[in-house]
């Protein structure tokens, strides 16, 4: 009797705190995400109810009101492109090696920090890689090319560690049930592995992705702050401003009359692709959670 009447409290004490720890992370997790949909909607309420869609297209216009992005948007379309083309493949081929088939040793884990540790850089650092490679060695110029290689370094980290982290969690289990059935090893990474972990590799990309189209730092650096002044400019060494580029230069330099609207419309196209880009991420998805579930109605 002694020992519930004093371990009692001590149990009570543990609910308690518990249920005020629980409380307050759900009351820091509301306050980031009310602070996200106030700036979310201060960005879109500015330049949206301004928003036509020839801003888009139309060329910019250092004196006269009412120039567009087009060329900045084009370029910052294209260079995603360039940059995810080049680190897609080898941040996920490298994440697989690393949780799939790496032997566990110093190498294997010096490989690991050298991979955090390239992920923890600064983004600026990247972006005079970029600038000394393209411009001093190369001497190929501030082009589309250098801004889209640049950016595809600063992915490639982000890309490689959700990879390694996702494909190690997929359950054991799973793989063992595979390679009992007589499925090799690669087999069993491609159609078992890689589908159960394809949520957290494809959350990895978009991140990267998105981080990757609202860059400025190294775009400044390595692809600089003009364009060549032609919509649907191919040519991957022309200049490479982006659109956050554009929108810093209009924000702080411009000297057209209406600089201030062309940056609120800026800033909500910026947003309006980033938040596109993130749900096209997860529409591969939705679709196979949908095919399971239409299986499961049917068998």
């Amino acid at each position: 009797m002694t020992k519930e009447r004093i371990q009692f409290p001590k149990k009570k004490s543990r609910y308690m705190m518990d249920s005020v720890l629980t409380g307050i992370l759900w009351g820091v997790a509301g306050v980031i995400v009310l602070t996200i949909a106030w700036l979310l909607y201060t960005i879109l309420a500015k330049g949206l109810p301004i928003l036509r869609p020839d801003f888009l297209v139309n060329l910019p216009d250092e004196i006269l009101a009412g120039g567009g992005v087009g060329p900045f948007l084009f370029n910052s379309i294209y260079v995603l492109i360039i940059a995810m083309v080049i680190s897609l493949p080898i941040g996920v081929g490298a994440g697989i090696y690393l949780a799939e088939y790496a032997p566990a040793n110093r190498v294997t884990e010096f490989i690991r920090t050298c991979v955090e540790s390239l992920a923890s850089v600064p983004s600026i650092v990247f972006g005079l890689f970029g600038y000394v490679l393209f411009v001093d060695i190369f001497d190929i110029g501030l082009t589309i090319l250098g801004a889209g290689i640049a950016l595809s370094l600063l992915n490639l980290p982000v890309i490689t560690r959700v990879t390694e982290e996702s494909i190690t969690s997929v359950p054991a289990e799973l793989r063992e049930a595979s390679l009992a059935m007589g499925a090799t090893k690669s087999t069993t990474i491609v159609k078992v592995v890689i589908p159960a972990a394809l949520s957290g590799i494809l959350t990895g990309v978009s991140l990267a992705a998105c981080r990757a189209f609202g860059e400025s730092a190294v775009i400044l650096l390595a692809g600089g702050t003009g364009t060549s002044g032609v919509m649907w400019d191919f040519n991957p060494l022309s200049q490479g401003g982006t659109l956050p580029v554009h929108l810093w230069y209009v924000q702080s330099e411009a000297l057209v009359e209406d600089a201030a609207q062309i940056a609120d419309k800026s800033a909500a196209v910026l947003v309006l692709i980033v938040l596109l880009i993130s749900l096209m991420m997860r529409i591969p998805i939705w679709v196979r959670d949908y095919s399971m579930r239409q299986r499961r109605k049917a068998s």
